[in-house]
This record gives structure tokens, sequence and C-alpha cells, in this order.
């Protein structure tokens, strides 16, 4: 199988000497192997060639080397001792289109160092089929050409050698042409096409046959091309472009003029028929307004705008033609490129407007597409909304975006809305669009009414008229329309037993309040309403508040003496002592006013005065006190004429008569029918003059037996007077006032005399006792007419002590008063 040849190592000297040292034996081995064989196939038993056995390849490590350290491609199996294929060798990789295809290695053996060359002759295998460098050819033959004219054809190119190299080429069978075979002086061969019949270009003008190259191997492979055949009139040279192809780059909205690309054919002709013209062979009509040609030189140029959005390349033919008529053409492809020249579009696809103001956090309020016209970076776009708003867009689909809310929303805080959505696109510079949607939001009836005050006073004179307007209530609801319209009522209820509309009356448009009747400050002087503010939603929300009537006080009563009484009603004279000092209390003019405030302030003043000189009377507590002390000269009689005013506008008044006798004892007392007062009741009047004149006759006997009894005691008959004179309390009827300094005192005061028997310190004790029987339900004091009439029909000169006593154990003496 192989062949030993001794042979020295020339990569090195060193290993010549080892050789000699250990009597390494030198010599070549050839194998053969087909390419494209798989690992593991067996080249050869290395083993055996050596005469080795295969433990010994292993010990004494034999191994496969290059000697330029490529590629190794096979491999020693230390099982068998065989030289096996380590991986896939390709005859056309390693050696192309040579012969001999030959890789050399070295076996190494070690102890005793031995070197063997290794030859690898890779046979050649029918793995690649015949191939034209260009599938087609293109021949413009004249049709003036001579019959047994050659044109030279491509060879084909077959990677493999030998037989399995191209072997033969085979030509469509056709009417004008043969195929002539031919073997160059490499040994290589390659075909002529023979023209065998004249050419007439109208009947046909274009003509393609098929070539065919077929190789020698098993099994037989073939490859094709085509063969073009034009056939041109009898000027015999066409233009020939330098491309066939012309490629350009152009921005969009390039400027006017702008040079795109210039084309260049050359003539081989001479004269007319050298000379070439350009212009475009094929062009569409949007083209043919954005560029021109200028016919001598080929210079394509723009001559309209440019824009990427309406098309992104142009692919124009352009011909170039000889005088004769002949032309050539070549492709022009002119790709454009984007400029960021659009700024994005905001589009609305759909919008809930107006907007409920109570719809959840996250509803969806508007669908908003964004679109631009530019292409990659330039066509990335955000989208972002400005201000503080409760509100957000949120990326969807492609370019859809969606506008949702991000908070509550409140009417009454914002109505309305302006939302600027900004969209900006990847561009450098950037462009940007902005858009302001107007968003409302509607209403829904979520407040109550609210009052203006948190409770309202309403004050009224008395005796108004029925329907005045006493005061006014407001409520505001901040909702919308009927939401926000408020009526206003009045809450039923009752007042002193009444309902309330019997009393006041509300608008329920205008909130004001009205009184459906006159008042009466001294029947009620306060009381208080519910008024009910509701609007018009559905439901209705409502709310209440408290409204104070208080009736204010008007002069329309005068002052009421309630002591002394009225003239008319009783007979009442008031004893004065003899030994009265100046400055002490005599008696008190009681008085008091159904109004209030300063209308019920009363003063006192004496009008009419017997002695104008004798008494007084305070102005504000109506105590009638002795100006100056009595006097023996002093008239027995006083009467005083009493005006009691109150402090209203205009003021209102009355008066009384008080009637006073000044003396210590009842012998003193004049005949009483010297002191009358005038009186409507003329019965009244008539029963005392009758009793007057019945104790006439005994006043003189009375007078003496006193006397007798003065000088018998040998001492002044003393009066016991009480210095502090208590006044009946003041009774004060309903609906009536009590004024501090202005009306009544709050103390009483008594004047009491005794009769006794025998003694010198008191000869009577009159007790006159006021209580509340004293004033009747009309708020005048109450005489009593017994009383009167046994104080006038004492006669002293018939009765006794003891008989007083026994008779009339207690009787009143009345002060005579007239009141008008």
């Amino acid at each position: 199988m192989g062949r030993r040849n001794l042979s020295l190592p020339v990569f090195s000297v060193i290993m010549a000497l080892l050789s000699f040292l250990f009597s390494s034996a030198h010599g070549d081995m050839s194998y053969t192997v087909p390419e494209e064989t798989k690992a593991q196939y067996v080249i050869g038993n290395i083993a055996k060639d050596l005469g080795l056995d295969a433990v010994k390849l292993k010990t004494r490590k034999a191994r496969v080397e290059t000697e330029d350290s490529s590629k190794r491609y096979v491999d020693i199996n230390f099982n068998s001792g065989e030289l096996v294929v380590s991986e896939t060798i390709d005859r056309e990789k390693l050696c192309g289109s040579r012969l001999n295809c030959i890789l050399n290695y070295e076996l190494v053996l070690e102890n005793p160092l031995e070197l063997q060359r290794v030859s690898l002759n890779i046979q050649d295998i029918n793995d690649n089929a015949p191939k034209f460098i260009n599938e087609r050819k293109n021949f413009e033959i004249h049709e003036s050409a001579d019959k047994g004219q050659r044109f030279r054809l491509d060879e084909a190119h077959d990677y493999d050698i030998g037989q399995n190299g191209v072997n033969a080429y085979f030509l469509q069978k056709n009417d004008h042409f043969f195929l002539s075979v031919q073997e160059n002086k490499n040994g290589r061969k390659y075909a002529e096409l023979v023209l065998d019949k004249e050419l007439d270009r109208e009947q046909q003008k274009d003509i393609e046959l098929i070539l065919t190259a077929v190789d020698g191997g098993i099994p037989q492979r073939s490859g094709t091309a085509v063969i073009h055949i034009t056939v041109l009139d009898a000027n015999d040279n066409v233009p020939v472009f330098s491309q066939s192809v012309y490629k350009a780059v152009l921005a969009e909205n390039a400027p006017i003029e702008t040079e795109v690309v210039t084309v260049r054919a050359e003539d081989a002709d001479e004269g007319a028929n050298g000379a070439v013209t350009y212009e475009f062979s094929r062009i569409s009509d949007n083209a043919g307004q954005l560029f021109t040609i200028n016919k001598l030189t080929g210079q394509i140029t723009v001559a309209g705008n440019i824009d990427y959005e309406e098309e992104k390349y142009y692919e124009i033919g352009v011909q170039a033609k000889d005088g004769s008529g002949l032309a050539s053409t070549a492709t022009v492809i002119i790709d454009i490129t984007d400029v960021n020249d659009n700024a994005p579009k905001i589009i609305i696809k759909s919008l809930n407007n107006p907007l409920p103001e109570n719809v959840i956090v996250g509803t969806e309020v508007a669908i908003i597409n964004v679109q631009d016209k530019d292409s990659g970076d330039n066509r990335q776009i955000r989208c972002s909304i400005q201000g503080n708003v409760p509100f957000k867009l949120n990326p969807s689909i492609k370019n859809y975006f969606s506008l949702v809310t991000t908070s509550l929303l409140d009417r009454e805080t914002e109505s309305d809305y302006n939302l600027t959505l900004t969209a900006t696109d990847g561009g450098s510079p950037p462009l940007s669009t902005s858009m302001t949607i107007h968003l409302s939001v509607s209403d829904i009836n979520d407040n109550p009414p609210v009052f203006e005050q948190q409770s309202y006073t309403a004050y009224v004179m008395e005796n108004n008229k029925p329907g005045t307007s006493i005061s006014s209530v407001s409520a505001r609801d901040p909702d919308w329309r009927q939401n926000g319209t408020v009526v206003y009522s009045l809450v039923a209820g009752e007042i002193n037993g009444a309902p309330v509309n019997s009393f006041l009356t509300v608008n329920s448009d205008t909130g004001v309040i009205h009184a459906v009747k006159s008042f009466d400050y001294e029947k009620f002087r306060n009381f208080k309403v519910q008024v009910v503010a509701r609007d018009n939603g559905s439901p209705p929300l409502s709310s209440n508040v408290t409204v104070s009537v208080l009736v204010s006080d008007e002069n329309d009563n005068s002052p009421q003496i309630l002591y002394p009484a009225p003239e008319g009603k009783s007979l009442m004279t008031e004893m004065v002592p003899k030994a009265a000092l100046s400055g002490a209390l005599l008696s008190k003019v009681i008085a008091v006013d159904a109004d209030s405030g300063q209308n019920a302030w009363l003063s006192y003043q004496i009008l009419k005065s017997t002695d104008p000189g004798l008494f007084s009377i305070g102005l504000h507590s109506g105590e009638i006190r002795a100006q100056r002390d009595v006097a023996e000269s002093d008239s027995m009689k006083q009467t005083l004429v009493i005006s009691v005013k109150d402090n209203g506008q205009p003021p209102l008044s009355a008066t009384c008569s008080v009637y006073l006798l000044i003396s210590d004892n009842l012998a003193e007392v004049p005949e009483l029918k010297d002191m009358t007062y005038e009186e409507n009741n003329s019965k009244l009047t008539f029963y005392l003059i009758i009793a007057l004149v019945s104790v006439s006759t005994f006043f003189l006997t009375f007078i003496i037996l006193i006397l007798a009894v003065r000088f018998c005691h040998r001492r002044k008959p003393r009066l016991l007077f009480d210095g502090a004179v208590a006044i009946p309390s003041a009774y004060l009827p309903p609906n009536y006032a009590e004024v501090e300094g202005a009306g009544t005192l709050r103390s009483s005061y008594n004047y009491d005399t005794y009769l006794t028997t025998g003694s010198r310190t008191s000869d009577f004790k009159f007790i006159t006792s006021y209580n509340d029987a004293t004033l009747t339900a009309g708020g005048t004091l109450k005489k009593v007419q017994d009383e009167t009439l046994a104080a006038s029909l004492i006669t002293l000169n018939n009765i006794t002590d003891e008989e007083v006593r026994n008779q009339h154990p207690v009787f009143t003496l009345h002060l005579y008063y007239g009141c008008s």
C-alpha cells in the first residue's frame, strides 16, 4: 500500500542529529481518499504499513502533525492502527481548480523518535455543476451582420476537475445560430455563436437562446445561461452607458436644482452616429414633475418639492440616443431619505363630554390617536398633558392613548377643564403639536342648600300691619340649575297652640318672611320658627335654620295707677301727723305700665297742690314726703294732683288726686262732707252726703269728748305714727312689667291707729290691710264700700271705746282720692 524512502528532515539540524542518535527509519507513505468523506472514514492501516502493532502506536505516542500547523483532517485510531478521516474534506475549498490536491503530514513516533512523511491525495468527485458567471448574456447584432460571423460566449466554470469538469456545450435549437465548441491552449473548452442565417430586425428584433454546459462526471451535471440577442439597425454602434444602474440618495425637501446624479454613455461611431443625447425613457407623471435631465450632459436635477411621505424612492429609465437613432438605456434609482419635517398630528377618536362629577377614578374620558408621516425615530411620539389636572394619558395599542381620570371630580370646585395635550416626536430637533380639549363637568345633586347664617333673628314692632316684611333668609346651593334652585318653606308647628302659618309666611322664591297678623308685645314677646330650604334636585336635598322673632315694644299703653285707687272707686283720705318733720314719708303713688323698656320708665310730678311748698314727690319713686316741717298754721285738708308719665315717644300719662288730713286724732277731723271729690257715680255721692249729715249732730259731742279726755290726762294726746309708713305691696296684673326705680316700691307701708280705753298714749287704731284681694283682675284697687262707710259714719259723741271695740274691732280709714 505504501512506499518507503529514506529522507532527511530539512527543517531542523537538531532533528537530524536525533534521528541519527536514535537510528530512526525514514520513509514516505501515500494514501488516496475521495473528497466529502465523513468522519471516521478509514483511509488505510498505518500500523501495518509501518510493521508495528497497534498497541505500540499508542505506547510510542504516535501522532500526525502538519508541516505548517494548518488544519488537520486525519487522525489515528489506536485500537485498530487505522488512519481515519477526522473532518469532512472539501477538495474545491482546499485546492480550487488544481489538478492535484495533496495534503502532506508527518507521522511522529517516540522512544525511539521516528518521523514518517504521509501524503494524502484528495480525489475529486462530481459534486459541483457547471455555472456561468453571467446567467444572462446580451448581444446586439446588426441586421447587416454577415452569415458565418462568430460571437464568443462566456465559458462555464466547474469547480470540479478532469472528467468532472466542463465537457461539452449545447445550444437551444433555433433558425439563425448554431454553436461551435473550441478548446483553448489550456485545454479548456469554450463555445462560439455562429450566425447561420441573416437577421431581419423587422421580422424579429429580439432572440433568446438557452446555452447549456455539461460535465463528464457521473452522475452528469449541467448549468445554463440565457443569450439575449437584440437585432439592431444598420448603425452598428450604439451608445453604451458607463453603468447600467445608477443609484442616488436624496434628502426630502432638497432645494430646486439640486444635482441628483449624472449619467454618461459613449458611442464608438463618429459624427452624428456618435453624438449622444439623454432623455427619460420611463418615468411616472409624479416623478416627471420632480426631476429634469440635461439632454447634453445627462445631469438629473430636482425640479419640484421632494416629499418622503409621498414617495420613498423613484425608479427612472434613462435613454442615451445617437444621431442615427440608436439608443441604450440605464436605470436610475433614487432613494429619498426622511427629514423630520412633519409635526405629530393629534386626532380625537372619541370624547365623553360633559363628564358627570360622580365618575369613578380611572374612567375613560377620550380615545386619542397620534400620527406622524415621518419614519424611524422621527415617527416615535411621546404624549403628555400640561398642568396639574385630574387626568392622565395611558398608552394603548400602537399610537393610541386613553384619557382617564386620576381623582374624583367636583363641579362646584371646578366646572370646566381645558386640557392641553402635547405630542412630541423623536426627531432632531423634535417637533411637537398641542391641542386643547375643553371638558365640562356636569352637575349632580350632591350639595344641600346652606344658609348664610347659622340662625336668624327678626325684629318686628308690635301693632305691625299684616303682611309686613320682618326679615329674610338666604341659602345657597352650589349645584347647577334645578339642583341649585332653592325653595323656602316653614316647618309645620305651633306657637301658643296656633299653627305657625297663622303668624308668619315665607316667600318660597326669595326667602322673605312676612307677618301674617299684627303682634302684641304685651301678649307674647318672642317665638321661634324653623325655615327649610329645599333644592329641586332628584332626590331633593334640604337644610333647616332657626329664625327667632323678637316683638319690639311700642308705647301703646298709658301708665296705670294702682295706688291710690282711681277716683269713683273709693273715698280715701291719708292722715298726716302734725308733728311730721321735713323729709318724712307720708304716702306713695304706685303705678305700672304694660309696656317695657323706656316705654315703662315712669316719672312722677305734682301738678297741683293746696300748699305748693309743703309736699314733694320722688321723680321716679312716687314717694310723697314732707318738704318742710308741718306747722300749726298749715291747712288741715291738703289736696295733691299727681301726674304719672312714661318715657315713650310720644309719652303717655295719667293723673290722680291725693287727699291728706293733717291731724293727730279723729277728734280733730273736720266733717267729711267738705272733702268731696268729683265722681261719676252719683249714687255713691248721695249716700256719702246722707252719712255726713247723720253724723254732723254727733260731731260736736265727739270733739268735746276728745278734748275732755285729753284735758283729764293733762298731756298732749299722741298718735302712734310709725315713721316708716307702710304702703301696700304693688300688685302687677298679668303682662305688666316692674321697672326698677321707675314704677313702684317693693316694700309695704301700713298706717295703724288704735282706739283704747283709758289710755293716754293712743286713742284710736285704724288698721288698713292691703293684700292681693285689694286689686281686681282688671288691675285696679278694690274699694270696700262698707269700710268706707264705717269710717265716715263713726259718731264719737255716742260711741264709747268699748262699743267701738265690740261693734267695729278693726275698721279701715281709706284716704279719699280722686284719679283721672
